[in-house]
């Protein structure tokens, strides 16, 4: 789908925080996400504070959203990637890459990363690929506690 009839059709992206609908995404994320499901909201608000946040609409409601963690310079980390499901299948997460590939703060970074189970055929089309070298790479992991 062309991008201008997405936003003839009432759906927008915006980096504004005072947006966000943060009791759906807290829904979505904690509930219906496999990466962050049992997430803290105080967590996600604290995520949400200290990162680029980029909000997709439809008819000013929240539909969707992704968070880049980032230094502005050198290296950015993709995130918290969702179109809600009702949503799918319209164009909007693509959409939704191409404006945070293209945003002016993330120009000249020297890598970004994400983790994915299931999205690597969108995440492929924006230049993500496996990791080079992973012997070099290493994680500290530690699983939101559910209690």
């Amino acid at each position: 789908m062309n991008y201008d009839e997405l936003i003839q059709q009432g759906y927008h992206i915006s980096t504004d925080k005072d947006l966000l609908d943060f009791d759906m995404m807290f829904n979505y994320l904690s509930e219906e996400s496999y990466w962050s499901k049992g997430i803290k909201a105080e967590v996600l608000r604290k995520g949400i504070d200290n990162a680029m946040n980029f909000g997709v609409y439809h008819d000013k409601k929240q539909i969707g959203y992704a968070k880049v963690v980032t230094d502005k310079a050198t290296f950015a980390y993709l995130a918290d990637v969702f179109i809600l499901e009702q949503y799918r299948g319209l164009g909007l997460s693509k959409w939704l890459m191409q404006t945070i590939k293209e945003h002016p703060d993330l120009q000249g970074l020297r890598r970004w990363m994400l983790g994915t189970a299931d999205a690597h055929g969108l995440y492929t089309q924006f230049g993500f690929g496996p990791i080079s070298n992973p012997e070099r790479w290493m994680q500290i992991f530690s699983p939101y506690k559910t209690q």
